[in-house]
C-alpha cells in the first residue's frame, strides 16, 4: 500500500482530486497485492496485444499449478473431470484457455467446455453455480473450476477519473481451482443457487474497449449495492427454510470494505463472519472472479466447519449481478453430492511488489 500511494502521488501530483484520491485508496483496506510483472513494467502501457500476450504466457505457466494441486485434494484424474468452467475478465484467449487445458493436461477430448469473460467478480459465484447445475443433471460427474484474474493488465496510464486511480489501487493478480464432485468428497455439499440483477445498473460496472484494451468504469453507486441485494440473499435463504442472520459460514466477494461492511448491517451479522473474505481483500487486493474461491479456501485450511455447518458463497459483479449458493459441510468421507473442494494454493504468484 505505501508503494501505491508513493506511485500515486508521484505520477499524478497535478491531479485536482489527488487528496480524495488518496483517501479512498487508503481506506480500500488493501495491504499488500501480488502482480504477474514488476511493477515497473505494469505501469508502462504497452499495447493491447503485448498485454494479452502476457496474458496467454502467464495463464498457461500458473493454471496449471492450481489445477493440478485441485485435483489432487479432490482425489481425481484428469480424466475424470466431465467440465471446466474457465472464467477470467482480464484477457482474452478463442480457442478458449479450456481447450489448453483439456490438451495439455490429459483431460479427455469429451470435456466439456463453459468459458465465461463478462461477468467480472461475479464470475467466481457463477462457476460454482454452473458446476452444481451440471452435477444435479449428471450425479455421477466433476466440474473443474479455475479462475484466472491478472487486473495488472488493465491498468490504463491515461484514465484519470477519480474511479480509475481508485482502481489501480484495489485490484491484484491471482489463479485459483477448485473441483466440484457429483460424487465423494467431503467440503460444502452445494444445495441451492441463485442469480439476481439490479435493473438497470448495466453501466455501473463495466468496460469500455479501445484500441489500447479494455478500460474499467465504476460508478460511485458501486459501494451501495448491498442495500438492494441484501435482501434478495435474504429472501433466498428464506426459500431454503435457513436464517441468514444466523449461518455458520460467510464467503462473499470482497470488493471493498463497505461491502462486507453493509453486508453486516444489512443482514444482521458480526463482522468477524467475513474474516476469510477480508483477509482476501487484505493480502491480494479485490482479485475479481478468484476472490471466493480464496475465501473458501482460507476457511478449508484454517478453520473448516464442523459436520453439517450452515453456510452461504456470493459473488457480485457487473450487471449488477449476484450469484448465490448454499450448502451444508460434510466434513466425513460419506458419498455426498456436489462438494466444493478447493486447490491448495490459490494464489501462485511472481514478481510481487
Amino acid at each position: 500500500m505505501e508503494e501505491t500511494l508513493t506511485l500515486t502521488r508521484r505520477m499524478h501530483s497535478r491531479h485536482p482530486d489527488l487528496p480524495l484520491v488518496l483517501r479512498l485508496v487508503e481506506n480500500t483496506g488493501v495491504r499488500t497485492r501480488h502482480l504477474v510483472r514488476p511493477i515497473g513494467e505494469t505501469m508502462r502501457h504497452d499495447g493491447f496485444e503485448q498485454r494479452n500476450l502476457v496474458y496467454e504466457k502467464q495463464a498457461k505457466r500458473l493454471v496449471p499449478v492450481v489445477v493440478e494441486r485441485a485435483l489432487a485434494n479432490a482425489g481425481l484424474r484428469p480424466d475424470e473431470v466431465d467440465m471446466i468452467v474457465y472464467v477470467s475478465c482480464t484477457g482474452f484467449m478463442m480457442p478458449s484457455m479450456t481447450a489448453w487445458l483439456i490438451n495439455s493436461l490429459g483431460f479427455g477430448s469429451s470435456t466439456r467446455q463453459l468459458p465465461i469473460a463478462q461477468l467480472g467478480c461475479a464470475a467466481g459465484g457463477a462457476a460454482i453455480n454452473r458446476a452444481h447445475d451440471f452435477c444435479t443433471a449428471h450425479p455421477d460427474r466433476n466440474v473443474l473450476i479455475v479462475a484466472c484474474e491478472f487486473c495488472s493488465l488493465c491498468y490504463q496510464p491515461e484514465d484519470l477519473d477519480v474511479g480509475s486511480l481508485l482502481s489501480d489501487g484495489l485490484f491484484g493478480d491471482a489463479v485459483a481451482a477448485a473441483v466440484v464432485r457429483g460424487e465423494g468428497g467431503c467440503g460444502m455439499r452445494l444445495e441451492r443457487n441463485a442469480s439476481h440483477l439490479i435493473p438497470d445498473t448495466e453501466r455501473w460496472i463495466s468496460y469500455a474497449v479501445k484500441a489500447s484494451g479494455f478500460h474499467f468504469r465504476l460508478d460511485k453507486r458501486v459501494p451501495g449495492t448491498m442495500e438492494p441485494l441484501a435482501p434478495v440473499l435474504r429472501d433466498v435463504v428464506d426459500e431454503h427454510r435457513w436464517d441468514v442472520s444466523n449461518l455458520d459460514f460467510y464467503i462473499v466477494h470482497a470488493g471493498g470494505p463497505r461491502i462486507l461492511d453493509d453486508l453486516c448491517k444489512y443482514l444482521d451479522v458480526a463482522p468477524e463472519c467475513f474474516r476469510h473474505s477480508r483477509a482476501t481483500l487484505t493480502e491480494y487486493g479485490n482479485i475479481a472472479s478468484a476472490v471466493v474461491l480464496d475465501a473458501f479456501y482460507r476457511l478449508c485450511s484454517q478453520e473448516p466447519p464442523r459436520h453439517s455447518a450452515r453456510g452461504v458463497i456470493a459473488g457480485f459483479g457487473p450487471g449488477i449481478t449476484a450469484e448465490m449458493a448454499l450448502g451444508a459441510w460434510r466434513s466425513d468421507s460419506a458419498r455426498e453430492r456436489h462438494t466444493v473442494i478447493p486447490d491448495s494454493h490459490l494464489s501462485v504468484l511472481e514478481g510481487r511488489s
